[in-house]
């Protein structure tokens, strides 16, 4: 008997610059007459957004747009969103931005009208099944930045503003009918946003990619993105017109998130409860801690980082490969610690119970036990 396991792949992407253009084609291909645009509060008063709904309004689809959306979406701006979307009798969602905006869009369209509360269909077991799936509004995902990977995902997060506590809501229904990624549309991201998103991207690839789950076909993708995003984030980052970067890393932002179907780890556990307790930038969080989980994972993943530097060109093997992560990180800005992200000791042990919570614990390398994480968390400070 060989390896058995269940796999699931993504969706239609239009993928190039310039088709933007067909946004309200493909709204039209999906049955929606009346789409609720969903963006957040910084994007919905740039050209970008004002461009979105022109091409919407032009075929007579309006230009209804919700953007109360906080950097860590909570249940209070999907219920905002609800509010809007009924009374507009919407029937679709265009969810577009960067993750924040994609995942409140997808959790709008989730929750238009089910019997159930949004935490009962947290990502655990079976939960998803408590939906009706009927009711679910077709969504069609915009990406503005390269980082999350949200627009090929079935999943959004959402924080509980109650407990500060992240949480993953899954549904299939979650996945975009289509998505359009337009790299002309991250041109204008401040420097700091490409910067956080690209080290995103690389997360989601290193974390699949060292997880112990069997997933040959995101394990390759896992590689090939780390390669996008370490030959072109430097470019994109230095040079932001470079369209060639640009399409670059939204190519690898939508791998990792394609490639973390295998699992993530102790970035993303550490991550998580930074994000929600100070809300930090998720990208930048995972590239603060990312050097000190690849140290403490290393005794589990050597000789697969020892491969992968080999493909990626990097010399010297799993030191080589720190150093290179090490001397991107200095060069995009990244803050060194969490410390310098403001990050108290004193709440350390509050942080270690959040990440033991975190569903990103399972695809660590290591086993995530009390005293790992916490041992971890202190490394970072």
């Amino acid at each position: 008997m060989g390896p058995s396991a269940n796999w699931s792949y993504p969706t239609t992407i239009k993928f190039g610059a310039g088709r933007i253009s067909e946004l309200a084609a493909q709204c039209k291909a999906v049955g929606m007459a009346r789409p609720l645009l969903v963006t957040d509060r910084a994007l919905a008063s740039l050209p970008i957004a004002t461009q979105a709904l022109d091409i919407l309004d032009a075929a007579g689809l309006g230009r209804a747009m919700f953007s109360e959306v906080d950097p860590n979406p909570t249940e209070a701006n999907m219920l905002a969103g609800l509010d809007v979307y009924r009374a507009g009798s919407h029937d679709g969602v265009v969810a577009f931005g960067g993750g924040s905006a994609l995942d409140l869009g997808k959790m709008i369209a989730l929750m238009v009208d089910q019997p159930v509360s949004v935490w009962d269909l947290e990502d655990v077991g079976d939960w998803w099944t408590r939906a009706n799936p009927d009711t679910i509004a077709p969504i069609i995902a915009v990406p503005t930045t390269a980082g999350t990977g949200s627009e090929v995902g079935r999943a959004g997060v959402l924080t509980d503003s109650a407990t500060h506590r992240k949480k993953i809501i899954f549904h299939p229904k979650l996945m975009p009918e289509v998505t359009i990624c337009d790299p002309e549309l991250t041109v204008g991201m401040p420097a700091f946003i490409t910067a956080g998103t690209g080290m995103d991207a690389l997360a989601h690839c290193l974390e699949a990619y060292c997880s112990p789950h069997y997933h040959p076909m995101s394990h390759g993708i896992a590689l090939e993105g780390m390669r996008l995003v370490l030959e072109n984030l430097p470019r994109a980052y230095a040079t932001p017109d470079d369209l060639d970067a640009r399409a670059q890393m939204m190519a690898a932002a939508a791998m990792g998130a394609v490639a973390f179907q295998k699992g993530l780890g102790a970035i993303h556990s550490l991550s998580h409860p930074v994000g929600a307790v100070y809300n930090t930038h998720h990208g930048t969080t995972n590239a603060v801690v990312m050097p000190m989980v690849l140290e403490f994972n290393r005794p589990a993943i050597e000789e697969r980082i020892i491969r992968a530097a080999a493909y990626l060109g990097i010399e010297g093997g799993f030191d080589g490969f720190f150093a290179h992560i090490m001397a991107l990180r200095a060069s995009l800005s990244i803050p060194e610690t969490l410390g310098a992200m403001g990050v108290e000791v004193a709440r350390l042990d509050e942080l270690t119970e959040m990440a033991l919570l975190d569903p990103s614990c399972g695809g660590n390398p290591v086993e995530m036990t009390r005293d790992y994480t916490r041992a971890l968390f202190e490394a970072c400070m």
